[in-house]
């Protein structure tokens, strides 16, 4: 651990502290029962209350404190190279509504800030996607004319802020960067104000569809509502089966203080070297913090140390060899197998359930959509976008391959797993600070042995579907690498879709039983 660069924390939780919001200590009813503290959640809360509706949130953790904590915190309607994909796939009028949604998300927040009075350190700034190798400028130019097309404010460029030279990038103005948490927390306290309540650390595990609905929590009370919209990220509650749509990836973030001057004025991304984008933020004492994310990877891919090492080294490379790099966190995204978000019923037979997921890493622009776009189906006025991102569509020609590739991953990992050699024979083979799955008895285990040789011993299959967990070396997690369900060293569930923790023995003394 020792290689690892920075602190690990996340810049955006520690500079905004949360109030604590209570349990949900006993049966409740609302109009609207909202699953889920994130952006996309609390947004959704916000327009549903601002509606005139009675509104509970369901957070499992803390508020704005599981993905949106550990963003990259762009809201930006320019999404690497989705536009030219768009027009050629589906079509330049869905090319439109998607810049639309997505640009109109950016203009809400930068309004909702203005109007509440939020000091969220939003600044307007163009984003860019670049490239440095020569080979990607034609691909470029496409982009920044299907982006054009498609209604926003686009341009080719040859020069960039960037201090690195680049081949080409595309340029759209009027995007905004802020901070996701400062924006958030305001926003939960003036739904609270206004008749709304926020619940933590209240994990629910069951969902029935009826007229009301009925939500179940782990504490076994009930919350009683008209309509619930599940934003959890990955949905917890596989009866859409969106699990066979939806593909986990984890991305690495680095952050290191620079001198204003030495801030280049944008927000940067390329899909060169599995991902790298850029931008700052307000950091004090006339410094801004510079913020690098990549290093794209799949949960349970291991060699996490590495990654970050390379994603440090990129940074000093490009940005200064005297960069102190303060913090490192981590961020968690699904993309869907169209590419495009699922915001809408939850399935087909739905009538007052919801989902939003699969923002595919734009999680700001696209959770201020969603929760926008929920407001409107749960009050009867859906925008014009609202089919483009219906999780009822269906599109076998655009979806089968993907669809194929992702399920012959999971069933690799499902069968092949089990397959495999242990990783260790005994619990004694496992040195201090280091971790593997091996068979105890009857039951596969995952163990971790601390530095101060304690053995933490968890069942290694994942409490969603069954896969067999693998360690994350770096942030010392096991996660699940068919769905992307993270836990921690005891078992306890970090990030679903598993909302039940993995089996834990107490000791090495007490293993289980063979």
């Amino acid at each position: 651990m020792e290689t690892l660069p920075g602190a690990e924390r996340s810049y955006w939780i520690e500079s905004a502290e949360a109030p604590p919001y209570p349990e949900l200590t006993g049966d409740v009813d609302a109009d609207v029962a909202v699953v889920g503290g994130g952006i996309a959640g609390l947004s959704a809360a916000w327009e549903l209350t601002r509606a005139g509706r009675r509104v509970v949130v369901l957070e499992a953790a803390r508020i704005a404190g599981g993905v949106t904590g550990n963003t990259t915190a762009k809201l930006s309607a320019l999404h690497t190279l989705k536009y030219a994909w768009l027009i050629r796939n589906v079509g330049v009028r869905a090319a439109e509504l998607y810049a639309r949604s997505q640009q109109e998300a950016v203009e809400h927040v930068a309004r909702t800030a203005a109007e509440l009075g939020v000091d969220c350190d939003l600044e307007r700034l163009p984003a860019y996607t670049y490239a440095e190798e020569p080979g990607r400028v034609e691909q470029l130019r496409e982009e920044a004319q299907a982006a054009s097309r498609a209604g926003l404010n686009a341009s080719f460029v040859t020069e960039t802020p960037l201090p690195f030279p680049v081949a080409g990038a595309v340029r759209v103005e009027d995007q905004a960067q802020f901070h996701p948490r400062k924006y958030l927390l305001a926003l939960a306290r003036r739904m609270v104000d206004e008749g709304a309540a926020i619940y933590e650390n209240t994990r629910v595990l069951r969902l029935d569809e009826g007229e009301p609905c009925r939500l179940r929590t782990a504490s076994g009370h009930t919350v009683t509502a008209a309509d619930v919209v599940v934003a959890t990220h990955y949905p917890v509650f596989d009866r859409a089966l969106l699990f066979a749509r939806l593909e986990p990836s984890r991305e690495l973030v680095v952050a290191a203080p620079i001198p204003a001057d030495r801030d280049p004025g944008g927000m940067f991304i390329t899909p060169e070297g599995s991902t790298r984008s850029v931008r700052t933020a307000p950091y004090g004492d006339g410094r801004r913090l510079l913020i690098v994310t990549g290093e794209q990877f799949l949960p349970g891919s291991g060699g996490v140390t590495g990654r970050y090492e390379r994603l440090a080294a990129w940074t000093r490379v490009r940005f200064g060899d005297d960069l102190d790099i303060a913090y490192r966190w981590a961020a968690q995204d699904n993309s869907a197998t169209d590419n495009l978000p699922f915001v809408g019923r939850l399935h087909l037979g739905a009538v007052h359930a919801y989902v939003a997921t699969g923002f595919g890493g734009w999680g700001m622009s696209g959770g201020v959509m969603a929760g926008r776009l929920l407001g409107d189906l749960i009050t009867g006025s859906p925008p014009p976008w609202a089919k483009l991102y219906d999780p009822a569509r269906v599109h076998p020609l655009r979806e089968a391959m993907p669809m194929l590739k992702l399920q012959a991953t999971v069933a690799r990992h499902f069968i092949g797993d089990r397959l495999c050699p242990p990783g260790a024979e005994t619990l004694e083979d496992i040195a201090p600070g280091t971790a593997a799955v091996l068979r105890v008895g009857s039951e596969r285990c995952a163990v971790y042995r601390d530095e101060a040789g304690k053995a933490h011993v968890v069942s290694a299959v994942c409490t969603h579907l069954g896969c067999v967990v693998r360690f994350n070396d770096a942030e010392r997690t096991w996660e699940c690498p068919c769905h992307g369900s993270r836990f921690d060293l005891d078992g306890k569930v970090l990030q679903g879709p598993a909302n039940k923790p993995l089996k834990h023995f107490n000791t090495e003394a007490d293993p289980p039983p063979s």
